[in-house]
């Protein structure tokens, strides 16, 4: 009686953030930071690897997009559910020094097939970054504080974007210009040095993060967490859930009836007609050459959309998944607030990367700046309105929060997308650089002001045990729509209209009254679904 009086006291929500919980964002921060200096960089390089390896656009398209997103949204299933069941902050610090030596890997690239595997490791590395970073900060942070900590992962996430371009640019031109080919050291080129060089931070950080404590799994909700007594064997019971073909396995060992296996049948037939019709759509629409990859002659949009093909299967083969082993999960995962609020995040991802994919080829082709002097200055305002944006978002939002409760996050969120698109429209109508620069602050800052709030609504929707699957949902619905879409749709209508960037990339703000939409009804049943989640999962077995 009184170890559990003892534990029953340490899950009473504390008062305020301690040092620890500080000590955690500022680490998971710049975990957050690394993955995307490492994800992105590649697009600053972009020409510099092209020149030197011979590789196609094409070729680095799939690099930048196809291959990473294939791996990051498969394997960030199964690495959700090892942070809903393991040490998150030994799994963090194993992933991050995994994905730095494979982003490292490219310095050594003499052709595509090792940049593909170090992409590959990148991908399957930094999986684990989101999950365990928010499972671990919402487990140091108060409810009221959660939007505050969510902008601090904002930030990072914009200084790892603006630090990738600029990084990248200036250490590649240095090297060059210091070295000959035949005379640098291993024989390196700039663009190999700046692989490397960007490696690096992810090493130490490594390190720092796997020596930190691990914080009390639910104790800022007051929800007793049950230790999860194999987490690994769930772990990979999820992968092979969820994984096309061997879900098939999955289903007949756990002796699933005939309506699921009906579900999972006719489900797949349905995505295989979609995917078929775009297919035959986009190719009218924006014929392309086919690809020679690895020996192989590859339709473009037949990739894409084999890609997409692949990922909502995985999403469907996921939710049955729940319902067969982890219904409390399924009962509250499935809730229309949350789905609606991913399907939002994901929309608006799309848009943000065919925005942040293509402005910088943008400022080249229409303005006349050299790479160097795109990753500098838009590197650094990209960085710089990153910081600035979730500063002011995130305490917003904890103060609507606390006036409004969950609507209040939901009204912000429902501003900021709604008046961005006008916002893109202007920016990209710019004559000339000084005045983009002038008018994309505007934007930036209008369209920061999402990413707390959503976060937070999110995470609050479910159980601190199911925070990091939550996250893992959310990453793949988020990089089928966002990642494997955005950059795709601006590169298709560019390609149509004759290589207008701007005109493409306001395009792609097409899935906006979309957004405004879903976001009005989560508006009218955010306080239900809220209410409900205890309910949900104890309708679903969950001893809470």
């Amino acid at each position: 009686m009184a170890t559990n009086a003892a534990v029953d006291e340490a899950l009473k929500p504390p008062a305020k953030v301690t040092r620890a919980g500080w000590y955690a964002l500022t680490l998971v921060s710049a975990a957050q930071a690394v993955s995307l200096l490492d994800r992105q960089i590649l697009s600053i390089l972009a020409p510099h690897i092209r020149k030197d390896l011979g590789i196609g656009d094409a070729e680095l398209g799939l690099l930048y997009g196809t291959v990473f997103a294939l791996f990051y949204a498969l394997f960030s299933l199964p690495l959700g559910r090892l942070v809903d069941g393991w040490i998150r902050t030994r799994l963090l610090g194993i992933c991050v020094f995994a994905w730095s030596i494979s982003a490292g890997m490219a310095a050594f690239a003499g052709g595509f097939s090792m940049l593909a595997l170090s992409r590959l490791g990148v991908g399957i590395g930094e999986a684990a970054a989101q999950p365990a970073a928010n499972s671990i900060i919402f487990d140091e942070f108060p409810r009221e504080k959660r939007g505050t900590a969510m902008a601090a992962l904002g930030i990072a996430v914009a200084l790892g974007l603006g630090l990738s371009m600029a990084l990248g640019g200036i250490v590649a031109a240095w090297w060059d210009t210091r070295y000959a080919v035949a005379d640098a050291p291993l024989g390196f080129s700039g663009w190999q040095f700046a692989f490397l060089i960007a490696s690096l931070p992810g090493l130490v950080l490594a390190w720092l993060i796997y020596r930190m404590p691990e914080p009390v799994r639910g104790a800022r909700d007051g929800i007793r967490s049950p230790k999860d007594p194999h987490p690994f064997r769930a772990s990979a019971a999820v992968l092979a859930a969820v994984t096309p073909g061997a879900n098939w396995f999955s289903l007949w060992h756990r002796k699933a009836g005939a309506r699921q296996w009906t579900i999972n049948l006719v489900g797949l037939a349905i995505i295989l007609a979609v995917c078929l019709a775009m297919i035959r759509v986009t190719q009218g629409y924006s014929p392309r050459p086919p690809l020679v990859v690895l020996g192989m002659s590859i339709d473009p949009h037949w990739l894409q959309w084999f890609v997409v093909a692949f990922g909502a299967f995985v999403i469907l083969n996921l939710f049955q998944s729940f319902k067969l082993t982890d219904k409390p999960t399924y009962n509250v995962v499935l809730s229309p607030s949350l789905i609606m609020l991913m399907v939002v995040g994901g929309l608006q991802t799309a848009i943000n990367y065919g925005v942040m994919g293509f402005t910088p080829s943008f400022l080249i082709r229409s303005y006349g700046l050299s790479p160097v002097e795109t990753g500098v200055q838009f590197g650094l305002l990209a960085a710089a309105l990153g910081i600035v944006g979730p500063m002011v978002a995130g305490p917003l939002s904890d103060w609507l929060t606390r006036r409004m409760g969950a609507p209040g996050r939901v009204w912000l969120t429902l501003f900021s997308l709604a008046i961005s698109p006008f916002l893109g429209i202007w920016t990209y109508s710019a004559a000339d650089a000084g005045s983009f620069y002038l008018r994309f602050t505007a934007y930036s800052l209008i369209l920061t002001l999402w990413l707390p709030p959503i976060y937070s609504l999110m995470y609050d929707l479910v159980l601190p045990r199911m925070r990091g699957i939550t996250s893992s949902t959310y990453i793949i619905i988020s990089t089928l729509l966002g990642l494997g879409m955005g950059p795709y749709v601006v590169g298709i209508v560019s390609d149509r209209n004759g290589g207008d960037l701007g005109a493409a990339i306001v395009s792609i703000n097409w899935g906006a009254p979309i957004i405004a939409l879903l976001l009005l009804i989560v508006l009218l049943r955010i306080r239900r679904d809220e209410a409900s989640v205890l309910p949900r999962a104890r309708a679903g077995g969950e001893p809470v």
